[in-house]
């Protein structure tokens, strides 16, 4: 099973109590504590992910015809030369996001590796498990 975003699972949203808000919005305490400042930047951040999330997937997904992704495999240049595997540039088209978007936007970095390695990575045996750069048009 998919892991859904908090974006399209639930309609919690992060809030600051009532008593912490209404002293900024009358212009008492211009200025807000470090713990709602906090609050209030972290409320920002899981909703600005949650958003970004639902666009993303939405794009990378292009009505099932997927985006198209450049590997470049990782910089073997300070590895002594005996030691260095051949691995070349790789491009290839990828059809289902939902599950690499959705594990990044609750943050799971566990769970988005898996994801990666199940959906992209089979194909070369871990050749592209470790990778300086990953581009795609989205």
């Amino acid at each position: 099973m998919v892991a859904q975003p908090p974006c399209c699972g639930s309609n919690a949203k992060p809030r600051l109590p009532a008593r912490g808000q209404q002293p900024g919005l009358d212009g008492r305490h211009p200025h807000p504590s470090r713990r709602n400042l906090a609050a209030i930047e972290q409320a920002y951040r899981t909703v600005r992910r949650e958003n970004v999330a639902r666009y993303l997937a939405a794009r990378l997904n292009r009505d099932g015809r997927g985006t198209r992704v450049e590997i470049h495999p990782l910089n073997q240049s300070r590895d002594s030369r005996p030691r260095q595997r051949p691995v070349e540039f790789r491009a290839l088209n990828v059809r289902r996001w939902d599950r690499i978007v959705a594990v990044w936007a609750v943050g799971d970095d566990q769970e988005l590796d898996d994801a990666w390695v199940d959906q992209v990575i089979d194909f070369g045996w871990g050749q592209y498990e470790y990778v300086t750069n990953i581009g795609f048009a989205a």
